[in-house]
């Protein structure tokens, strides 16, 4: 029996009923209790806002509710919005493995590699999009849809009303022409979209209004929450890790655009200089990126027998991270595409010195040379780890002023308050459900 088709303009998309979206679970999270942090006027202004949007019914969608830095802001975006007063909520639409497979080839496309894109490619994609729209329940005032995976689902619920906003967390300015050619028409469906910065949000995407607004960390998550550093070392300690021994570490999905083997390289000329240092490399498998498994195992071929190297995967837990970022020598973060890169905000917020790639949104997060420096090679990474190793005084005023930026622009209290200015514009453009 052939699939029954539903019209969404651009395309034909094939329809069946066998995937449901499902809801994430959420914690419960107070705005109160990051007055201390952020002080009470940050707390007053969210207020502020909030006020006309009370009970407003808000859904975000993505692809996994575990692992990557979507997951990770909409876990603490989420609860606040509600203990602002609105009626939010977080869901998740469910895939095959061939369908994640495909997504993530389409995401690693839309930053520029050149990968294929076959009408069965295109076919599934828009299938297991048409299963998760059937079970969308419509009746909500903002929609925010998180990257390409769920992409379609605006054009698949037209009849709706509310505002849909596309919050795209990637890099596009090098997007595969042929992936963007099939996307955006299903993104000019969308009342509003959401970039890191100006640059990735490509001039012929056609929606009512952009935004820019940055990710943010949570400060009071066990990722980014304060240890004593007793706890600090006997976390680090515990991985076989010689916490009295200075280290490197990069935190990220093993990914080919995080550079893993590129990380070990510069460990391996920072070594020939400081025959004590070692390299700690943490990472996760998450449900949306089905090539994890193979960049794991790259890395540790590239690694070999080297005692000092640790690769780590799946952490026992946010805590963990949270130790070996602490108390990391340095910080480093070689992407060679990176739409912001959350792993950034989160060193800097712990003060401790970063070295990072000079590419997508880190620029945004550090000013070289005052908060942090930025890098173009494995040379020049291995000169400024060395710099900061060599020069410990420089090392502590690094990542103070690094904390401060970030205490400053990217903390959850400003990605919260960012989304309500969104909101407050968007009702103002027309009369939403309430």
């Amino acid at each position: 029996m052939e699939p029954h088709i539903i019209r969404a303009g651009a395309h034909d998309i094939p329809h069946a009923t066998a995937l449901r979206m499902h809801q994430a679970p959420l914690t419960t999270k107070t705005l109160a209790t990051y007055a201390p942090v952020v002080g009470d006027d940050v707390i007053d202004e969210i207020e502020t806002l909030a006020r006309p949007l009370r009970g407003a019914r808000v859904a975000h969608i993505s692809a996994t509710a575990h692992g990557g830095g979507v997951a990770e802001l909409l876990n603490t975006l989420v609860p606040l919005m509600r203990d602002a007063g609105l009626n939010a909520d977080w869901q998740v639409i469910s895939g095959s493995d061939e369908f994640f497979t495909i997504t993530k080839g389409m995401h690693n496309a839309l930053q520029g590699m050149p990968l294929e894109l076959t009408p069965a490619m295109e076919e599934t994609y828009l299938r297991v999009n048409s299963d998760n729209a059937a079970s969308f329940d419509g009746h909500y005032d903002f929609v925010v849809v998180h990257d390409p995976q769920p992409a379609p689902l605006r054009a698949l619920r037209l009849g709706d009303e509310g505002k849909w906003v596309w919050r795209c967390h990637i890099d596009l300015t090098t997007a595969s022409q042929v992936h963007w050619d099939f996307v955006r028409p299903y993104l000019d469906v969308y009342d509003a979209a959401i970039f890191t910065l100006p640059e990735y949000a490509l001039p012929d995407l056609h929606v009512g209004l952009v935004a820019i607004i940055p990710p943010a960390i949570d400060p009071l998550s066990p990722k980014n929450v304060r240890l004593a550093d007793e706890q600090v070392a006997k976390l680090v300690g515990a991985r076989g890790v010689d916490p009295a021994r200075p280290f490197l570490t990069q935190v990220s999905r093993f990914d080919p655009w995080k550079d893993p083997v590129g990380v070990i390289e510069a460990y391996r000329v920072v070594r020939q200089r400081m025959p004590s240092v070692q390299l700690v490399m943490l990472g996760a498998l998450a449900q949306d990126d089905p090539e994890g498994e193979r960049y794991y195992q790259r890395t540790l071929e590239a690694a070999g027998n080297d005692p000092s190297i640790h690769v780590l995967m799946n952490v026992g837990g946010s805590a963990e991270v949270n130790a070996f970022q602490r108390r990391a020598a340095v910080v480093l973060q070689k992407s060679l595409r990176e739409g912001f890169g959350l792993t950034v905000t989160e060193a800097l917020w712990k003060a401790r010195p970063v070295v990072a790639s000079r590419v997508g949104g880190i620029p945004l997060q550090i000013t070289d040379g005052e908060t942090g420096y930025l890098v173009e090679s494995v040379e020049e990474t291995a000169d400024r780890v060395l710099e900061i190793l060599l020069e410990p005084d420089e090392a502590v005023e690094l990542g103070r002023r690094g904390h401060e930026a970030v205490r400053r622009k990217f903390l959850s209290t400003a990605n919260l308050t960012n989304y309500l200015r969104l909101f407050n514009d968007l009702e103002a453009r027309g009369t939403l459900m309430r």
